[in-house]
């Protein structure tokens, strides 16, 4: 069987693809060592970790189905893989039978989406990431001070939508820094901006400056926002776009970080960069011309889409691989306290700290 004819046998699913010849891209190529530069840190964080085990565990706790309100992370193979394990995903409430169990999606969810839960009588667990949660702490907080709450997020994303339904009296979404002159408060002495964790920080550093230029008391949330992992995969991309022709982004459409990752590695200096979900999607193409290929994956991409990506790249020579830290990450999260409460007595029940891994950064 020729190189041309042979069929991808890399991830899942696995989708079978012409290939162009490995001599036609190397002729192409330029002259010199190829290599890969391999963020790290990248993939799972200990929020998307703690989502995908809770969604896991109440399967093998309660039997399928187990409903999930929206996506549990934006990651098409992990949703694919927990529906194969009988989870069914579902965008609202309504449309789950009236006492099923049902999980809420690391993104978060609005008080009026609790309240109808509990009307439905429905058996939650809440797999809202601690930091998410956080950020609804916040918006609570200060509604109650009676503050104008400026939300830097992208409208229509779930998580802005969870937050905003905190306080939707007192929250104002601000999606980009073009935005701020429409900002309109009612006492410039009393705002807050407060963010969705999954932005392009230097972007979200752009609002909150333009805001200040506009209204200079603004307050700073108690804390930084922007989640580690999400600040901690931007900040390795950057050390790797102005080394790399090409950047692959494993991750997908409708993930905010993910997203973000290809933004930067282009105003990083990356000459080109691409997401894809599966190694099948990359396009040899875009291999012609390349010596260095920078490689990252969002923070909901499992670790094994990732090795596919670069055993693809190592069929066309680009076998030399450099790992490039920026940051450890060792964080973990404790399973939501309601699935806790359920594996309590169960044999062989997990620990209570289960999750991903991850640190925030010193900024």
């Amino acid at each position: 069987m020729s190189t041309a004819e042979k069929t991808i046998e890399l991830g899942l699913p696995t989708v079978p693809r012409m290939r162009k010849p490995r001599e036609v891209i190397e002729a192409a190529a330029p002259t010199g060592t190829k290599k890969v530069l391999l963020a790290a840190p990248r993939g799972y964080c200990a929020g998307v970790d703690r989502a995908v085990i809770a969604v896991e565990k109440a399967l093998d706790h309660y039997g399928a189905p187990v409903y999930v309100r929206k996506q549990i992370v934006h990651n098409r193979h992990v949703v694919e893989t927990l529906e194969a394990q009988g989870a069914i995903f579902v965008d609202e409430v309504d449309e789950v039978p009236e006492g099923s169990v049902t999980v809420f999606s690391a993104h978060g969810v609005s008080p009026a989406v609790i309240a109808e839960s509990e009307d439905r009588q429905l058996n939650t667990i809440d797999a809202t990431c601690p930091l998410v949660s956080k950020v609804h702490r916040e918006a609570v907080r200060f509604a109650k001070q009676d503050y104008d709450i400026l939300l830097i997020g992208h409208e229509g994303h779930e998580e802005v939508e969870g937050t905003a339904g905190e306080a939707p009296d007192h929250v104002q979404i601000v999606n980009s820094p073009d935005e701020v002159d429409k900002v309109t408060v009612r006492d410039p002495e009393k705002i807050v901006w407060i963010s969705q964790t999954t932005l392009s920080v230097d972007e979200t550093l752009e609002t909150v400056a333009r805001l200040k230029e506009r209204f200079p008391t603004l307050q700073d949330p108690p804390s930084d926002d922007i989640c580690y992992a999400t600040s901690n995969r931007q900040g390795a991309i950057k050390e790797i776009a102005p080394q790399a022709e090409l950047v692959i982004v494993v991750g997908s459409t409708n993930s905010s970080n993910s997203v973000r990752l290809m933004e930067v590695a282009l105003e990083y200096g990356a000459k080109a960069s691409y997401l894809v979900d599966y190694a099948n999607e990359v396009d040899e193409t875009w291999f012609e011309g390349v010596t260095t290929v920078g490689v990252t994956s969002g923070a909901s991409v499992p670790e094994v889409l990732v090795q596919d990506v670069l055993r693809l790249l190592a069929d066309y020579g680009y076998e030399d691989v450099e790992s490039i830290e920026t940051a450890k990450e060792d964080i973990l999260f404790s399973l939501p306290k309601e699935l806790r409460s359920a594996l309590k007595n169960d044999t062989g029940a997990p620990a209570m700290r289960l999750g991903g891994r991850g640190e925030k950064p010193n900024r």
